[in-house]
């Protein structure tokens, strides 16, 4: 038996309650792009509230900023400025880093576990060490550059940055409200 029939028995149940029918409008209600880990233990649905049609959110290994990440933010961001969400008083869409304590990339950091890995995926060591988050602080301060200094983005995006605790379940924000570098040119 498949591990995916329990999920399947779940999905069978959320169509007989018709809640899929309540999200008619693909613009968000909660103007917040969450980028997250991947790790289970991450789930914004469960340690930020984010319910179906809240928040589009993208989830990778350590919530990291990579070139897709900032594809699939400039997108979203065009198509909120395109369809007008937000007005003209200022930033159309938020986007909250959120990296965590105790992150399964941690183990990147390990020279032999690394060099494993990248001998079986054909991934680059150098760029598998500078994945790992060892330092949630650290790295999300990082990701936020990295998306703050992206040509990609415009003044219509915000970008914040945040840690979320295991231990405690709390998040604390690191940085708040960061522009985009692009929007200064």
């Amino acid at each position: 038996m498949s591990n995916f029939a329990t999920l399947a028995d779940r999905n069978r149940s959320f169509a007989e309650r018709a809640g899929h029918r309540a999200l008619t409008s693909v613009m968000p209600k909660v103007p917040v792009f969450v980028v997250t880990c991947l790790d289970p233990r991450t789930d914004p649905a469960s340690f930020l509230g984010v319910a179906p049609g809240d928040a589009p959110v993208i989830r990778n290994a350590g919530g990291r900023v990579t070139d897709e990440v900032i594809n699939d933010v400039a997108f979203i961001a065009y198509m909120a400025e395109a369809l007008g969400a937000g007005g003209s008083d200022g930033p159309t869409l938020e986007v909250a880093i959120v990296h965590h304590t105790k992150c399964g990339t941690g183990f990147l950091a390990d020279p032999g576990f690394r060099a494993t890995f990248a001998a079986r995926s054909g991934l680059d060591d150098r760029a598998l060490e500078a994945e790992a988050v060892i330092d949630p602080e650290a790295t999300v301060r990082t990701d936020v550059d990295r998306l703050v200094t992206s040509p990609k983005l415009t003044s219509s995006v915000v970008v914040s940055g945040h840690v979320y605790d295991l231990d405690t379940g709390l998040v604390t924000t690191v940085i708040r409200g960061a522009t985009p570098l692009a929007s200064l040119r």
